[in-house]
């Protein structure tokens, strides 16, 4: 009967764990050569610095203060920190360890009986001291590839934190922009609520006059005002949601004590920039998402190729030195040690163990397949409707501003010839609420194109330096 050597299994099933780790499959993440969405036909756009399209220096402003000030950035920017820390401290566990140990010891003994001897170095009463330095070195000879391995798995994971970074700014812009437009919504309503309460004060003055003059009923006035109070609720509203809007918006760029004097919003949003041109395949290197999960997987195949190479022996060298010193009775003594040693350690009964773990590495390193694979089909999803939806809302804003221009030629109309006698106050209300209901749908159309802008600029990875950080990211997986 042959047998095989503890040494020699653990070697054939190291080597066989090595080859399923080169043989894992890689990610499928293609994508179609161009977007389904029509593609734009403006000026291109820097997607570094996406919110100078907008061309609102106080957008800016917000963004670029929160990007050095925000709460989410610099609570990533730790993370980041603690990634590069983490590397470091699991790469110098390949190096030489050891620690200087010292100690010391007074021994004080009384012959209460017997023969008493006292010869130097042997008396059996006295007083005696002894104390000890050593330096011990353990080092592991990285034979097999550890350290590289290890490495590039470390590596992997700064890059993921890296990206995390990233995404957590250009999150944080995309999301100040958003709260910065939805505020501004707010103040067109809330200025065009005051407005409609200015327009019912008239048209409330009007009806009293009429009815003075005997040209119209008291009952009209009574209904005005009833729409007069209406909108002058309404203000009160608006009031208190766009102050809370503008603390939140101090509270995302960093300055949540700040008083909300210091937050102004226009009421007035401006036209939402074109779409972005970009094609799919550029989403792989665009968006921060995409690259962490590319890197975490990364990390999860370094780490499966290092579970694997535990099977192989471990070869370790055990250099040391020390010092010692002895005081008893009449004797002194001081002497000095050097060692060299060397060990090996080869797996065997913790090869079920170790198989255990490949296998649930194996599995970790398929799941960060799937999640990069998902990321990526994700991101194309995500930039692909943005896309379709902005051009939307872009020609739904150019209708809309078509038929509010149309809706107050009219309602001006009618309130001329309600002031003049000649129209009832039915119909001069009624144009009025016309306009304002397009109006309304105007400003939400308006203020809907100027988020879908932001989500576009979003989805196709806007808002990161990506090809400074594209070479770091590299540098850092190795």
């Amino acid at each position: 009967m042959r047998f095989t050597s503890p040494a020699a299994t653990a070697a054939a099933l190291a080597a066989l764990a090595l080859t399923g780790c080169a043989s894992h499959r890689q990610p499928d993440v293609a994508l179609p050569a161009a977007f389904e969405a029509p593609a734009a036909v403006e000026g291109v756009v820097d997607l570094d610095r996406w919110w100078a399209a907008f061309d609102d220096p106080q957008l800016t402003t917000l963004i670029e203060g929160a990007l050095v000030e925000g709460f989410d950035t610099r609570i990533a920017a730790t993370r980041l920190a603690e990634a590069r820390a983490v590397r470091t401290s699991q790469l110098l566990q390949f190096g030489p360890q050891g620690n200087i140990t010292g100690s010391a010891r007074r021994t004080e003994t009384d012959q209460i009986d017997g023969t008493a001897v006292d010869i130097p170095g042997f008396s059996t009463s006295g007083t005696s001291d002894r104390y000890a330095a050593d330096f011990n070195v353990s080092w592991e000879l990285d034979l097999f590839g550890r350290i590289f391995t290890a490495n590039r798995a470390a590596s992997a994971d700064v890059a993921a934190a890296r990206f995390a970074y990233e995404g957590a700014r250009a999150s944080l812009a995309a999301a100040v922009a958003d709260a910065y437009f939805q505020a501004r919504g707010l103040a067109i309503q809330l200025a065009d609520a005051r407005e409609t309460a200015r327009i019912q004060r008239e048209l409330l003055n009007i009806a009293r006059i009429r009815a003075e003059r005997g040209l119209g009923a008291t009952s009209d006035a009574d209904r005005v005002a009833g729409d007069l109070a209406q909108a002058e609720s309404q203000v009160e509203a608006l009031e208190s949601e766009l102050a809370s809007a503008r603390r939140s918006l101090l509270v995302l760029v960093g300055r949540g004590t700040d008083p909300l004097a210091n937050m102004s919003v226009p009421a007035s949003v401006g036209e939402a920039p074109p779409a972005p041109r970009t094609l799919p395949g550029e989403l792989l290197a665009r968006r921060p998402d995409v690259r962490e999960a590319e890197a975490r997987f990364r990390s999860a195949l370094g780490r499966k190729q290092l579970t694997a190479k535990a099977f192989f022996p471990t070869f370790t060298l055990t250099p040391g030195i020390g010092i010692q010193r002895q005081e008893q009775p009449n004797f002194e003594s001081t002497s000095s040690s050097w060692n060299v040693g060397a060990g090996v350690t080869i797996p065997v009964l913790d090869i079920p163990r170790l198989l255990a773990e490949l296998r649930a590495q194996d599995a970790r390193t398929e799941q960060a397949a799937l999640t990069y694979e998902k990321a990526v089909q994700t991101a194309y999803g995500e930039a692909e409707n943005a896309l379709l939806r902005l051009e939307a809302d872009r020609r739904r804003v150019v209708l809309l501003e078509e038929g509010e221009r149309r809706a107050q030629t009219a309602y001006e109309a009618a309130r001329i010839r309600y002031s003049r006698g000649l129209g009832d106050l039915q119909t001069a209300l009624s144009a009025e609420q016309a306009w304002r209901a397009i109006r309304a749908q105007l400003t939400a159309a308006q203020v809907q194109a100027m988020r879908r802008a932001v989500q576009a600029y979003q989805a196709v990875g806007g808002g990161w330096p990506s090809a400074a950080t594209a070479s770091s990211g590299r540098g850092e997986m190795g």
